[in-house]
């Protein structure tokens, strides 16, 4: 009782010294999660927008709702380093969830952190994936990852504290579909199944909630202060065949396995459109490769949100395929 007691106190103590948090990219499809998560967490949370978005029917209804839940909407845009300097004055953390055309441009706000004069206690650059300093990728994948490292290498060199946030999957794009690339899948599979390479390599799955709860525990944390956090929760560690004998035991139905070698996928990533070919690569990299589970998280570089923050409760993949069946 007594431990339980002095968590609460820490937990207030926390709650006063929170910080306020930028999120750029807010529109997009983690950004939303990034935004909620941060307002639902009670710190004072700003978002960076374009002023086109509000004429957009889908990022209009975003921007609404982060207003109905007391978020600060700024505007302006990742080309424009006077509105980024003015909106970075407002915050102590900066969070960028910028998808993939922007990646680069984030070199802005890096130096619009530097020019604000502001003491920025953390910068997060947009990550949200497979750890790109050790990848395995190949192709497309690879292409994207590399750009994720140079901004990891600029924001290291201009000295700017980070946190980068390594979530693995989003259950949305991979559990939602059972990894099915190639279709345009809301729900899982009912008839048959594709799988990569033997089935067996393991990978990480999480909710795209979970992913902001864990991320917002970060932000003020002395101990993910430039390390890479990874959110690596036990039950979520899982293989594509787990993923789909989960499936088959709720619907109580066996799928069609088609099995698609290393050797195969190869060959068909370069001869594939865009954006199948990153779809495929990436799938390769997780599900073939183990792009996600091959290493071994040392403290010297990183730590493991699980067990950093156990009373987060998580959503795991089991529960998830619920809502499917």
């Amino acid at each position: 009782y007594q431990k339980q007691r002095n968590s609460q106190r820490t937990t207030t103590s926390m709650a006063t010294e929170q910080s306020k948090i930028l999120v750029i990219g807010g529109t997009g499809y983690i950004g939303k999660f990034i935004v909620e998560g941060s307002a639902k967490s009670g710190h004072q949370t700003f978002a960076l927008v374009r002023e086109s978005s509000l004429s957009d029917p889908v990022k209009g209804k975003i921007v609404q709702n982060f207003k109905d839940l007391g978020v600060t909407i700024l505007y302006g845009d990742l080309s424009d380093k006077e509105s980024l300097v003015k909106a970075i004055q407002h915050v102590d953390v900066v969070i960028s969830t910028v998808g993939l055309s922007q990646l680069m441009n984030q070199i802005n706000i890096i130096s619009a952190i530097k020019e604000s004069g502001k003491h920025i206690k953390r910068f997060l650059p947009s990550e949200f994936g497979n750890d790109v300093d050790r990848t395995v990728a190949i192709g497309p994948a690879k292409s994207e990852f590399a750009m994720k490292a140079e901004i990891r290498r600029v924001v290291e060199a201009e000295g700017v504290p980070y946190t980068y946030v390594i979530n693995n999957c989003f259950n949305g794009y991979f559990l939602a579909t059972l990894a099915q690339c190639e279709t345009r899948l809301t729900s899982p599979p009912r008839d048959k199944v594709t799988i990569y390479g033997d089935g067996n390599s393991k990978a990480i799955l999480n909710k795209e909630e979970d992913i902001a709860a864990y991320t917002m525990r970060a932000v003020d944390d002395p101990r993910t202060l430039n390390k890479t956090v990874y959110i690596n929760p036990p039950k979520n560690i899982v293989s594509q065949n787990d993923v789909v004998a989960l499936w088959e035991s709720k619907i109580g139905t066996t799928l069609e396995k088609t099995y698609v070698s290393e050797e195969e996928l190869l060959k068909k990533i370069p001869e594939s459109p865009h954006p199948l070919d990153l779809l495929l690569a990436l799938n390769h990299a997780i599900f073939v490769k183990g792009d996600q589970t091959w290493f071994t998280i040392e403290p010297s570089f990183g730590v493991e949100a699980s067990q950093l923050y156990p009373d987060v409760k998580y959503t795991s993949v089991d529960e998830y395929l619920n809502q499917f069946v």
